[in-house]
């Protein structure tokens, strides 16, 4: 195996920690090629598609990307904004707001932030890291919940690339986060405000849905953690809203294919309370920390029209994490609490580097003694 050289190293400069922050990744643009690309890298993955290869490749590139980029591409058109993809938008947002509260708290850390599928790659992000002369890194991928279908993925992505690297950095990883309390807090925070806005949902005789992405059950069935994860996220959540079980309805949204996946499905739960004689909805996605194509289109257009045409009156989605301060500061707590023992601290980094020029200027002093004359000129 060939392992390219590794950026010049000079003593004088001092190691760097970083977080690399990973979420899903989304289409460089709203157009079928541009899905199709996406579709592709995605669905090629062997955690997201667990069945054999030479079957799924028939469907794939026989009816899965023939036929669904375009069909895709019309409802990324449909949540597009200005600056780009909202997952993106916020992704960056939250790098940067991230980078800042850390310094803030005076910790000097970098922040990386890489898409699993799509651009910046995690391959760009450890080359940009690799660059700065990064040590340590902690992978904070965004899946509050684990599951081998998303946060695995990451894994797999993080190793592949140190498999080709010289130089290994210190690695820390964060498995999930799905019971933080800094991430339940900011989930409080955001019904809140809701609260604070349309009133209470007792008062409005409303249901709150917690919406989380689905994956087959036969995942479940094979060990994965995620649907017992998101049980826990949703008790938590209700239990600090001081709400009873049956205010609260949990659900599963994005179904792909026949094959049975976790239940209930969101889109028929929702319609089916409308029928029942349920007016109004407050609808959360706990598990997607950005709002994308899944919340805003999904949730935000088809469940909406979909709940409101079986009889519903009032249809509330509310807004992902996104940038909101209470999530910013819940991810520093976990940053620095999976970060201790490094030496991370800004006074520490500015006493190493003192050290580091110290110790490049002795090496400067000793090579021109080195050189000089050892006898007085007569």
């Amino acid at each position: 195996m060939f392992f390219p050289p590794e950026p010049t190293f000079d003593h004088a400069t001092p190691s760097r920690t970083a977080v690399l922050l990973v979420n899903l990744g989304t289409p460089t643009a709203p157009t079928a090629p541009a899905v199709r690309r996406y579709l592709r890298e995605f669905l090629s993955d062997r955690r997201v598609v667990e069945i054999p290869r030479a079957l799924w490749w028939l469907i794939l590139y026989g009816l899965v990307l023939p036929l669904r980029p375009a069909k895709s591409a019309a409802k990324y058109a449909s949540i597009w904004t200005p600056e780009g993809s909202p997952l993106m938008v916020h992704s960056k947002a939250q790098a940067l707001l991230l980078r800042g509260y850390l310094g803030e708290r005076g910790l000097d850390v970098d922040v990386h932030l890489a898409m699993r599928y799509g651009e910046p790659s995690i391959a760009q992000a450890m080359a940009a890291m690799r660059a700065a002369g990064t040590q340590r890194v902690l992978v904070l991928p965004l899946y509050p919940q684990y599951s081998a279908t998303t946060t695995a993925t990451v894994f797999d992505a993080v190793a592949a690339q140190l498999a080709r690297t010289r130089n290994v950095p210190e690695l820390r990883w964060v498995r999930n986060f799905h019971d933080a309390p800094g991430y339940i807090n900011a989930l409080k925070a955001s019904v809140l405000a809701h609260w604070k806005k349309f009133g209470h949902l007792r008062d409005r005789g409303a249901k709150l849905v917690m919406s989380f992405h689905g994956v087959p059950r036969r995942v479940l069935d094979l060990g994965d953690p995620y649907h017992c994860e998101c049980h826990k996220t949703a008790r938590l959540l209700r239990e600090v809203l001081d709400l009873s079980p049956d205010e609260v309805v949990v659900t599963f949204q994005s179904r792909f294919g026949r094959a049975r996946w976790l239940e209930p499905y969101t889109a028929p739960t929702l319609h089916a309370l409308a029928r029942a004689g349920l007016k109004e909805v407050d609808v959360i996605t706990p598990g997607f920390v950005a709002d994308c194509l899944e919340t805003l289109e999904e949730i935000g257009m088809e469940c909406r029209d979909d709940f409101l045409a079986a009889g519903g009156r009032a249809f509330h989605r509310l807004p992902c994490l996104n940038d909101s301060p209470a999530f910013i500061h819940g991810l520093v707590d976990l940053v620095q609490a999976h970060m201790a023992g490094w030496p991370v601290e800004r006074a520490q980094r500015e006493q190493r580097l003192q050290e580091a020029q110290a110790t490049k200027i002795r090496a400067q002093a000793l090579e021109i003694g080195a050189h000089a004359p050892t006898t007085a000129p007569s």
